[in-house]
């Protein structure tokens, strides 16, 4: 009998002095579900883009808020959409959709969720950045005055694309578009500016595509300082959605630190498509195209939030459109035009006469202009605009007249020599001080006594010659970035001797 009255008082004891906290935990329901869409009840204090989670025995699904009504709430599932039911219960996190971001990333290939897809471990880091923020105000800008070398001879010295600046590049698929994009990214490390980091946005592309775009960057040594956010057709199209946001908040993390960022996507084209299916079955109304009424803001909210910020980096946006049949009056690539600072234009006729890249410079331009130049660039590009000007409407006139004066004849041939100078093969981006000297001879009439098939084989021989002989011109325009008269005697000196051989 004692012995129970003990053990009766011990337990009176133990619940006495149990602490109880309470935790409060917003729950919803499961009312519905179709096509990757959640329909909850019960969540009415929930916010737009965070991130809700259904916990299974094996699995937590996760969940984001994009539909906020009132008495329901629609999400778009992020994982395992399968093993949702109805009735289940939906906790809030109170989180909006961020990721983890890290120096480590340098190298990787991520999914837009961050969750590694080259086998290697996962990137743990305290610091997160939202996936969508508010791009930055005027106030904190500065003006683009550097230059982005792109190592591609047509955009440096006509089309110069700064640091900071959004510039579109658009075409039929197949023209190239990409093959740019790898451009910039390889000649980058041979640049005299720092080497800033590149960020490349696959938004539903083969996974063989960017299997192969890893390996050209590893092969070429540029991985140091890349880094891919992959998916493809097969993902859930949120996932197509999320992935230039996410690469653009990478982007804002190294320009946060002082560095600057290039971040490439590609292409928005499937990422307007992924946005009108996932508003299509949100039951949103639609606009013109069956897009949503927010398609402009979903792609300006986006590319705004590149700039060329005071006391810290810039970030760069080079967004890929692919257009139907050349048509660059539809709707997305019009929007598009509009947002950017410039477009670089791909038109599948040059593309099949072998005019690589197949850049149309009467309908590419660049609104930064010469302000994102280098010195040496800017003087010598002006002749030649001006000469592919007058060729493109001697070429017109020529079609209708066969006999030309001596003049006009003479023009017409150093039109055609600038262009077929201006050819280039994929993934063999020049430095612009190679650039300066190539330019700065056609200008000079240099090349006007070869027939055209000979000029492709002078110009190699041209930059081994300058490497090897004249290395140290090659680093005085490196290091100047203008051309005095001192430099321009050298200059002017060294070719002479090397186009004597040809004589």
């Amino acid at each position: 009998m004692e012995d129970i009255k003990f053990l009766i008082e011990k337990l009176k004891n133990t619940i006495e002095n149990i602490e109880v906290e309470l935790e409060f935990k917003e729950i919803g329901r499961v009312i519905s579900i179709n096509d990757g869409i959640v329909w909850i009840e019960g969540l009415n204090d929930c916010q737009m883009m965070e991130i809700l989670k259904i916990e299974k025995e094996d699995k937590e699904i996760l969940l984001l808020a994009m539909n906020l009504e009132e008495g329901i709430l629609g999400a778009v599932c992020l994982n395992d959409f399968d093993k949702i039911n109805s009735k289940d219960i939906v906790y809030r996190t109170k989180r909006i959709l961020s990721i983890p971001v890290s120096n480590e990333m340098l190298g990787r290939v991520f999914n837009p969720l961050i969750k590694p897809l080259d086998n290697l471990p996962e990137i743990t880091s305290e610091t997160f950045y939202r996936v969508e923020k508010k791009a930055p105000g005027v106030i904190e800008r500065q003006p683009v005055n550097t230059p982005l070398h792109t190592g591609i001879k047509i955009i440096d010295a006509l089309i110069p694309i700064g640091r900071g600046q959004r510039q579109l590049i658009l075409g039929d698929r197949q023209t190239g578009k990409t093959s740019i994009a790898l451009d910039v990214i390889l000649n980058q490390k041979n640049d005299v500016y720092p080497t800033p980091v590149c960020i490349y946005v696959a938004i539903g592309q083969k996974m063989s595509k960017i299997k192969r775009i890893y390996e050209i960057l590893r092969e070429k040594e540029a991985l140091d300082y890349s880094i891919i956010i992959a998916t493809t057709p097969d993902d859930y199209p949120i996932l197509l959605y999320l992935a230039p946001y996410v690469g653009c908040a990478i982007g804002e993390y190294f320009m946060d630190q002082g560095r600057d960022a290039v971040v490439i996507y590609d292409d928005l084209t499937k990422h307007a498509w992924s946005w009108r299916e996932i508003s299509l079955l949100l039951k949103r109304p639609v606009g013109r195209e069956a897009y949503p009424g927010d398609i402009f803001y979903i792609h300006s909210k986006l590319l705004e939030r590149a700039a060329n910020l005071k006391n810290k980096g810039s970030l760069t946006a080079l967004p890929i459109c692919e257009t139907q049949l050349g048509d660059i009056s539809s709707y997305i690539p019009t929007n598009l035009i509009s947002i950017t600072d410039g477009q670089i234009y791909l038109e599948a006729d040059l593309f099949r006469s072998n005019f690589k890249p197949a850049i149309n410079i009467g309908l590419s331009v660049s609104r930064v202009g010469s302000k994102a130049q280098t010195k040496i660039i800017k003087k010598i590009a002006g002749k030649l605009k001006l000469d592919l000007a007058q060729y493109r409407e001697l070429e017109e006139f020529a079609q209708i007249s066969t006999d030309l004066p001596k003049e006009l004849k003479e023009k017409l041939i150093r039109g055609r020599i600038l262009i077929e100078i201006l050819k280039q093969e994929n993934l063999k981006p020049i430095t612009f001080e190679k650039l300066a000297i190539l330019i700065y001879a056609a200008n000079n009439g240099f090349f006007d006594n070869f027939e055209i098939y000979q000029i492709k084989k002078i110009k190699e021989e041209l930059f081994d010659y300058f490497e090897l002989n004249t290395s140290q011109i090659l680093e005085e325009i490196k290091e100047k970035q203008d051309l005095d008269e001192k430099l321009e005697n050298k200059l002017k000196e060294e070719l002479i001797k090397f186009f004597e051989r040809f004589n």
